[in-house]
């Protein structure tokens, strides 16, 4: 076998026996559960703005833009514009005219002023509204018409009605092949009550979302290897690849 070859094989192999490991997800778990009594996720920068993710899901999220290259990459929820920078600068890298629309439903001016001034801001393009809105559906679905290959990351409001809401709205415009990425699936696997000051919690998360969505529509499946490859993950089962 080409060793290149060879060498992705035997990867693809170790990690699907890491997956089937239930003793090593708890441990996952557990230590993501202690890493947040530090806010842990909020340590990290992307290009100067605040990333609010877990390392490792940013190399997996780069990987898949990489593999699928997409030239448009629609993002709700924008936040410090972290995750928007990073998707336009990963867009930069592949070239072309790829662009970011972030949608969200309070953009704060302090960090407008700085995504709107950063080196990336170029490819990006952000909407002030509700996600699940009919027209920032419509201009979402305007700016997909325009692109050959829509990738799509669902991190706004984490509840299972807006999610849901959120997958059956935006799954329109991925193109085959692509991926819907939805953060924070991990919700389901803490704690009940973790989120005391948070509309969501065990059984009303993206995760459960996920599960009705998937439930009524077959062109989407969970890419396993991606989901669940770094372990330390705010997306377990969140990697969606669009295969019809």
């Amino acid at each position: 076998m080409d060793p290149v070859e060879q060498f992705f094989s035997e990867r693809k192999e170790d990690i699907q026996q890491m997956i089937e490991d239930e003793e090593l997800f708890s441990k996952s778990l557990d230590w993501m559960r202690h890493a947040d009594d530090y806010k842990y996720t909020y340590n990290f920068t992307w290009l100067d703005r605040p990333i609010i993710k877990y390392p490792n899901d940013i190399v997996v999220m780069q990987e898949v833009i990489w593999d699928v290259k997409p030239d448009l990459i629609i993002e709700t929820g924008i936040a410090h514009g972290g995750s928007i920078v990073f998707s336009a600068s990963m867009l930069e890298l592949l070239g072309g005219d790829g662009q970011v629309l972030g949608i969200d439903i309070d953009i704060r001016d302090h960090n407008r002023d700085r995504i709107e001034n950063h080196p990336m801001y170029d490819r990006i393009d952000m909407v002030e509204g509700d996600s699940t809105s009919e027209e920032v559906v419509e201009t979402a679905a305007e700016y997909a018409s325009e692109s050959e290959t829509v990738m799509v990351f669902l991190d706004s409001n984490h509840t299972h009605d807006h999610v849901l809401s959120e997958l059956e709205h935006y799954s329109e415009l991925v193109t085959e092949g692509s991926y819907i990425v939805l953060p924070d699936t991990f919700i389901e696997h803490f704690p009940e009550g973790y989120y005391d000051d948070r509309p969501w919690d065990v059984g009303n998360n993206p995760m459960t979302a996920l599960r009705e969505f998937l439930d009524g529509n077959d062109e989407f499946e969970v890419d396993e290897l991606k989901s669940f490859k770094s372990m330390i993950s705010e997306a377990p089962n969140g990697y969606l690849k669009k295969v019809k």
